[in-house]
């Protein structure tokens, strides 16, 4: 199961306080003071770890605490420190405060860390107090409190390309067709509950990563159909595809199908709906030799190029991934590590 969203309790761990002693020696009279240090709290640190690619961890786990600092103690010895707690997330997670909404942080990359929670500092043994003045101190400090929070985790899909449009567009069919992905594909609205990814191969050893995300409804922004869990995964795409099915044989359907999803980028975003598109018909092999003129129709309705493909034949596959590419970037054959 995918699992892209996740709320979490965290703790850090407090403080060691630290200790009041002297020193108690046989022939040793008057010892001073020898009491130690507390040690330092574990800190919570969210880490993107490689071979980590869904939430699932934290789906069924709510709780995750690092140790306390452990209490200083005599002959000078300071507490040990407690054990960090580290969040191995997967890269692509967002982490949010849950109850002010703030942005904590980012993990990009794999190898991308941030500290969520503090460990609290040792206190300080009285060996620390000790002066000319006061040679006998009987003071120690507490070690500082954990630090307690509620995160929400969000995973956002790292791909080169992401295929967007209507249920039954044609989506998983694509996918399939360039890639070693296999997605599930039938006849009925939201068969992709789950966003899939896949590795498309082209001419010259170049790659790039395309995500194929559930279909999208009108009202999907404002959380209907799947709703806007899924549109958050095309932030991080470079280029959308939008398929359109011609399997309605009327220009104006599809015409109506790619407004409905443009309006649903520009109501989640601008930079969304800003992102560079290559429109495409899907299963064009219905139609034909008479697909050019039928996609020459629909152009003009929408004001913008459009492709042909027919997953079921690859034909046009190859021209529209060649015309995909030159917005990928130079950095896109080495995509295929992204997001492990």
């Amino acid at each position: 199961m995918f699992v892209d969203q996740a709320v979490i309790m965290i703790r850090s761990g407090k403080g060691g306080d630290g200790r009041v002693s002297f020193r108690r020696e046989k022939y040793v009279a008057k010892g001073g003071p020898d009491g130690g240090d507390g040690g330092d709290g574990g800190s919570v640190v969210a880490l993107a770890a490689e071979g980590v690619d869904t939430l699932m961890d934290f789906s069924g786990r709510h709780h995750w605490y690092a140790e306390d600092g452990e209490p200083g103690g005599s002959r000078d010895c300071d507490g040990k420190n407690g054990k960090d707690c580290v969040l191995r997330l997967p890269a692509g997670t967002v982490l949010y405060d849950d109850v002010t909404g703030q942005c904590l942080g980012d993990l990009v990359r794999v190898g991308d860390e941030l500290v969520v929670a503090q460990g609290g500092k040792g206190g300080y043994g009285n060996i620390r107090f000790a002066t000319p003045t006061n040679q006998v101190p009987r003071e120690a400090t507490p070690g500082e409190e954990a630090v307690e929070r509620t995160l929400r985790l969000e995973l956002r899909l790292i791909a080169d390309v992401g295929l967007v449009g209507l249920p039954n567009a044609g989506k998983s069919t694509f996918l399939s067709s360039v890639s070693r992905a296999t997605p599930k594909i039938a006849n009925y609205p939201f068969t992709t509950l789950e966003p899939q990814l896949g590795i498309a191969e082209i001419s010259g050893g170049r790659r790039m990563v395309i995500a194929d995300l559930p279909g999208l409804i009108e009202g999907a922004a404002g959380g209907h159909g799947l709703g806007s869990r899924f549109l958050r995964h095309v932030e991080r795409t470079r280029v959308l595809v939008h398929l359109i099915s011609c399997e309605s044989g009327d220009p104006e359907v599809c015409a109506a199908a790619y407004r409905t999803i443009r309006g649903e980028l520009s109501d989640y975003s601008e930079a969304l709906a800003s992102k560079h598109e290559v429109v495409a018909l899907s299963k064009t092999d219905l139609w034909g030799d008479d697909a050019p003129v039928f996609a020459a129709e629909v152009e003009g309705l929408i004001g913008c190029r459009v492709e042909t493909v027919s997953s079921a034949t690859r034909a046009g596959v190859g021209a529209l991934l060649e015309r995909v590419w030159p917005s990928l970037g130079r950095d896109a054959q080495a995509s295929e590590g992204w997001g492990r």
